[in-house]
């Protein structure tokens, strides 16, 4: 793993925690890079990590920091954005869910290939897809969960800004957001795990005629 990308992502989640808007709103969204990067540091070794999936998971932990200092809802990037385009809302919240399903994707994928027989299989796309959609569904019940307990603080943290289909909507863009990654890099991050050489070539297979 990059020193250079820890160390920056280190300082943005410093930054992030700065007199962030809502202080426990920051803390929820920044829990899984207060989780995540530990425990990619603590796995180098074991478990190095492909360079693309080491990019992909900073820049979605930058996501995360950025989301829980300002609220997704109140991002000014965001703002922005609605502004140009005569928006109805601050859109950051989907970009947020869009890296959800893009990111682990590439995530999910790196570890069924290293870990599991479907390196090769083409089942390996579709059970990535369905591994995205079941980590969403289970994020938006740890949201639901948490807004039930909260009370007060919920607003900020679901960041709904009035859409009654939130919930769909954040699952739709996860889901894009797999199949966008899947798409795209899939050759790409073969290519870096067979040079790491973590993953077995595919055996060809040899066919014999009866005479």
């Amino acid at each position: 793993m990059s020193i250079a990308l820890v160390a920056l992502t280190a300082a943005i989640l410093i930054w992030s925690g700065i007199t962030p808007k809502e202080r426990g709103t920051w803390a929820l969204e920044t829990l899984p890079v207060m989780l995540g990067l530990p425990l990619a540091l603590a796995t180098a070794k074991r478990f190095p990590l492909s360079m693309l999936l080491c990019v992909l998971l900073a820049i979605h932990a930058w996501i995360l920091c950025i989301g829980g200092k300002y609220t997704y809802a109140e991002v000014p990037a965001g703002f922005w954005v609605q502004e140009w385009f005569g928006l109805e809302r601050n859109h950051y919240d989907r970009l947020g869910h869009f890296a959800q399903g893009f990111v682990p994707a590439i995530l999910t994928r790196e570890i069924l290939m290293r870990r599991s027989p479907l390196t090769h299989s083409r089942w390996l796309g579709f059970l990535t897809g369905s591994v995205c959609l079941a980590f969403i569904a289970l994020y938006e019940l740890l949201e639901w969960a948490t807004a039930a307990l909260w009370h007060e603080g919920a607003s900020a943290f679901l960041g709904t800004q009035g859409d009654q289909w939130d919930t769909q909507a954040d699952m739709m863009w996860c889901l894009i957001g797999a199949v966008v990654a899947l798409s795209l890099l899939s050759g790409w991050h073969r290519k870096q795990l067979q040079q790491m050489d973590v993953i077995q070539q595919p055996t060809a297979k040899i066919s014999t005629k009866s005479r």
